[in-house]
């Protein structure tokens, strides 16, 4: 009876916790190998190669931060504001999605092929939020004005160290929402 292989999934997840911890440099098979506690030997049964693992990665980030996030929200009661809101909060609150989606952004400024994933993943999120606000709001530009915000806002959010006397930041980020997203 020959050794148990190591899923390929797990190695698509031992990448993507790598990407998010180190950035793109950081998957490496070998490396991945001892994280996962077996040999690189098993990896060439799934994958041809590490560019190959490293797209599979991004299939998977996308199926997961999109396909999977607009599959639960379509399965919510609300209206599309709301179901916005919680898209928002699945993709961009702090879980596995957030530092998966921030390392893509950043591998994204030194990868042509990642920039373009990720411009088709924004758009698909952009979207969302567009359709949210053209509920209430029929302005065009006044649509992509808020939307281009409210995006902005939810991936911003991450960066920003400033304080906020006498409120927290959830305070102050409800409040920039209710502005943004204001009917």
């Amino acid at each position: 009876m020959g050794a148990l292989r190591t899923p390929r999934g797990k190695w698509i997840e031992a990448g993507l916790q790598a990407l998010a911890a180190g950035g793109a440099d950081s998957v490496r098979v070998e490396s991945l190998a001892k994280a996962l506690g077996v040999t690189k030997g098993g990896f060439y049964g799934y994958f041809s190669d590490r560019d190959d693992l490293l797209e599979e990665m991004l299939d998977a980030w996308e199926r997961e931060s999109v396909d999977e996030v607009l599959e639960k929200i379509a399965h919510e009661s609300g209206d599309p504001a709301e179901k916005a809101k919680i898209a928002g909060q699945l993709t961009f609150s702090e879980n596995r999605i957030l530092p998966i989606d921030l390392a893509v952004r950043t591998w994204a400024r030194s990868d042509e092929a990642v920039a373009e994933r990720l411009r088709r993943v924004d758009n698909r999120r952009m979207q969302l939020v567009r359709e949210a606000i053209a509920t209430y709001c029929s302005d065009p530009e006044e649509v992509e004005a808020r939307s281009l915000l409210a995006f902005c806002m939810a991936i911003g959010v991450h960066f920003v160290a400033a304080d906020h006397p006498g409120h927290t930041s959830d305070q102050v980020f409800a409040r920039a929402s209710a502005i943004i997203l204001g009917r």
